[in-house]
């Protein structure tokens, strides 16, 4: 995990001469109005200002960025000369930087995203809002391909150069965007616990990042935080972006991605859809470890506690089967799972929320 990391209150603030020292032109790439909102926009103008670096600020990026988006953006980034690039923002921002900093490395290819090749890219900042993708540390940089209505990971790792973490810039979140970021983080860590790819220093990291995640599971709950949860917080999704950063997502995260562009259930709530079918498939000592560092006795538990916070998203059997199509026709992600899957075992993951009737 080579990105240079600095978690802490005023981050950006703190470390402008790093930032500074990535270029004399940086591409700005956002959302249309939360990094505003929480002043994280307004600290990475501040110390560009500082330094007399010239920017633009490209802030279309939309939830699950499409590659149109990718395109458009470099294009801008292009015409401006921009000769380095800052992320801010959610998991959105975050991987369409990674994808932008690639293009224009590459200019006028963009056929090049999903084409194996070179992970050359401009030099990257990635300074995150939400507590949930790890993006800031991950070298993922999943995209929307809207004609085949799925979403992909671009065939590059690009790893950003500079991480600034700063958990002030949840306090703006709504509490749902915390539940559902959080709620990813989480799926991060078990997925990675539960993969043929965990040795044990990406274990590490998913046992440090749940104890953080337990501490603070009842933000999610009441909706009340201080800085210093807040910052525990962020810190879980780093140490989550950490895991999967050496052992990737595993079969939730393939067949959450359905969910997000057919149904627009947010990300992280789509992907705990499947989670409690993904653990009831797990070897026992293996599931017993997770609920407990995830402070559960038990996956019907951990569900019930599921679909309280998020509630049971209406999804059809056409859907569930299709995302389950779709995901067995990607065996190395299918794979990832560390037990032996078929189809049928795919599907009872799959249906697993689907099925499930009662709630205490």
């Amino acid at each position: 995990m080579p990105v240079l990391t600095y978690s802490e209150e005023n981050a950006v603030i703190n470390h402008s001469n790093e930032v500074a020292s990535m270029g004399k032109n940086a591409l700005i790439v956002t959302g249309r109005s939360s990094s505003r909102n929480n002043g994280s926009l307004y600290d990475v103008k501040a110390v560009l200002d500082k330094h007399k670096i010239k920017y633009t600020v490209f802030d279309e990026i939309e939830e699950n960025p499409s590659v149109q988006t990718i395109i458009n953006a470099s294009k801008t980034g292009y015409e401006a000369k921009s000769d380095f690039v800052i992320g801010v923002g959610g998991g959105s921002p975050l991987d369409a930087a990674k994808a932008i900093a690639f293009l224009l490395r590459h200019p006028g290819h963009s056929e090049l995203l999903y084409t194996l090749g070179d992970d050359e890219h401009l030099p990257l900042v990635l300074i995150p809002t939400t507590c949930g993708t790890g993006s800031e540390v991950t070298p993922v940089s999943v995209l929307t391909l809207t004609n085949q209505r799925t979403k992909k990971s671009i065939s590059h790792k690009i790893f950003a150069d500079l991480a600034l973490i700063d958990g002030r810039y949840l306090k703006a979140a709504p509490i749902q965007v915390i539940r559902n970021t959080a709620l990813d983080a989480l799926t991060h860590m078990i997925e990675s616990r539960l993969n043929t790819k965990a040795d044990d220093f990406s274990r590490m990291y998913v046992d440090s990042g749940l104890d953080l995640w337990k501490k603070n599971m009842s933000v999610l709950e009441n909706g009340r935080a201080d800085t210093i949860q807040l910052c525990e917080m962020m810190n879980a999704s780093a140490m989550a972006g950490m895991a999967i950063a050496q052992t990737s997502t595993g079969i939730p995260h393939g067949l959450s991605y359905s969910l997000t562009i057919r149904k627009h259930i947010p990300h992280g709530n789509a992907v705990g859809y499947f989670t409690a079918g993904y653990l009831n498939e797990a070897d026992e000592s293996e599931k017993k470890y997770l609920l407990d560092k995830m402070g559960f006795s038990g996956v019907d538990e951990f569900h019930h506690w599921y679909l309280k916070l998020y509630g049971k998203a209406e999804v059809s059997e056409q859907i569930l089967n299709d995302a389950v199509d779709e995901l067995w026709k990607n065996q190395p992600k299918v794979k990832t799972a560390p037990f032996e899957v078929d189809i049928d075992r795919l599907k009872r993951m799959a249906y697993f929320t689907y099925r499930y009737k009662t709630v205490k």
